[in-house]
């Protein structure tokens, strides 16, 4: 590790909020650097000019905000989603993917400005330095990397509180009046966690939630959509074409209207801990399930079940932060190779929170109505059926057959 007098410049991950700013004024204080500060837009939802007015309170002279929207969602989301990535079957890695788009542009605006050193605000105990700090040495071997939260002897919630009152730091508050729940926001989910969530007994707070309606506030009635695919990734809702940043939004917007995308997770963390979140992912529900319905028509058996049994690897992957890893781009450029004929439209029927799939069509469709009918049709002689299964019967026959003759 390098020694604090020997690094000069320093590029912050700075979302303007309680922690990275606590971080800010510290590595002012213990590294007696230049501070670059870099907030990026990935659909957060909040103004980003506080941001820069708080940096600029503290003395930092180069400020870097930057739209990344699309960019997040053409090269990080939408890949990830061909591969219809579930870690632990259940949660869409919103967090996840966005951490290599920051780190990626961290790194490079450290080579822009010369500086020695990046840092960032993901706790010791969490699966975000890892995510960061992978990404970082992937891109830059030899770059030096200040976590703070290994360094500090600010322990806890309640001493980073305590450090920025001493400091005159901003602090936010809830509508109780409290400093709110640890929470991720990006154009995919927000992701909550910490005060009452720590107890995987105790039920969110409905005032929580700020992109999906309660179900059970949702209309008492059923809402159609329409979500268009060529080449694997969405292009249009309900027949209008939308950018990738444009489209997601669209989606978040009615799925969260209807209740569509709440899931409350205990998983388990890279660093070897189970840990509670809730997650909003409205439109990145309605893409898996939309998704799923047009592959349902356009992909092989053998691709399709291929994909699935890959799955879960590419999403371990993820989850972990191994982005820029061979194994992952290794595992795209297979998922990628599927999806030349992944053309067509879902329609979804959401209904307070639930989503089904109400229809399929595409013009690269394998589905034959003519081969599967139940009517009379010439496609095989169905007698053909009988030497089928009792070729893949025989090692079930000589196996029961071998047990049996032990037994007598």
């Amino acid at each position: 590790m390098a020694k604090k007098s020997a690094v000069k410049k320093i590029v912050l991950a700075y979302s303007g909020g309680l922690d990275t700013s606590v971080i800010l004024r510290w590595l002012q204080e213990t590294y007696g650097a230049e501070i670059v500060t870099f907030t990026a837009d990935i659909g957060q939802g909040e103004e980003l000019e506080p941001a820069r007015k708080k940096a600029e309170l503290l003395g930092v002279k180069s400020i870097f905000i930057e739209d990344l929207k699309d960019e997040f969602v053409r090269e990080y989301v939408f890949p990830m989603f061909r591969a219809n990535a579930l870690y632990e079957g259940m949660y869409l890695l919103g967090t996840s993917i966005a951490r290599p788009l920051i780190a990626k542009r961290q790194i490079e605006i450290a080579k822009q400005v010369g500086a020695d050193a990046v840092a960032h605000g993901a706790t010791g105990k969490g699966n975000d330095q890892v995510r960061f700090e992978l990404t970082y040495y992937a891109l830059k071997p030899d770059i030096h990397v200040v976590a703070p939260w290994r360094e500090w002897e600010l322990n806890s919630r309640t001493a980073l509180l305590d450090y920025a009152r001493k400091h005159q730091i901003q602090i936010a508050v809830d509508k109780a009046g409290e400093p709110p729940y640890s929470m991720d926001a990006n154009l995919l989910h927000i992701s909550y966690e910490g005060k009452a969530l720590e107890d995987p007994w105790i039920e969110p707070d409905q005032s929580m939630y700020r992109m999906t309606v309660a179900p059970e506030k949702a209309p008492d009635r059923a809402t159609y959509v329409e979500v268009e695919f060529e080449g694997g990734d969405p292009v249009a809702v309900d027949g209008k074409k939308l950018g990738p940043a444009a489209l997601l939004a669209q989606l978040n917007k009615i799925g969260g209207a209807n209740g569509v995308g709440r899931l409350d997770l205990v998983e388990n963390r890279y660093v070897g801990m189970k840990s509670r979140g809730v997650y909003e992912t409205p439109g990145g529900t309605l893409l898996h399930y939309a998704r799923r319905a047009v592959e349902s028509l356009t992909l092989d058996r053998g691709a399709l079940h291929l994909k699935d049994e890959l799955m879960p690897r590419y999403a371990e992957l993820v989850y972990n932060g191994f982005w820029f890893s061979p194994e992952r781009t290794m595992l795209q450029a297979a998922i990628d190779a599927s999806q030349t004929n992944v053309n067509g439209t879902a329609r979804l029927k959401l209904y307070r929170g639930s989503v089904i799939v109400a229809g399929r069509k595409s013009p690269t469709s394998l589905y034959r109505q003519d081969i599967v009918t139940f009517e009379a049709d010439s496609v095989y002689d169905q007698r053909d059926a009988e030497g089928f299964i009792k070729l893949n019967a025989l090692r079930l026959r000589l196996a029961a057959a071998a047990k049996n003759a032990r037994k007598s």
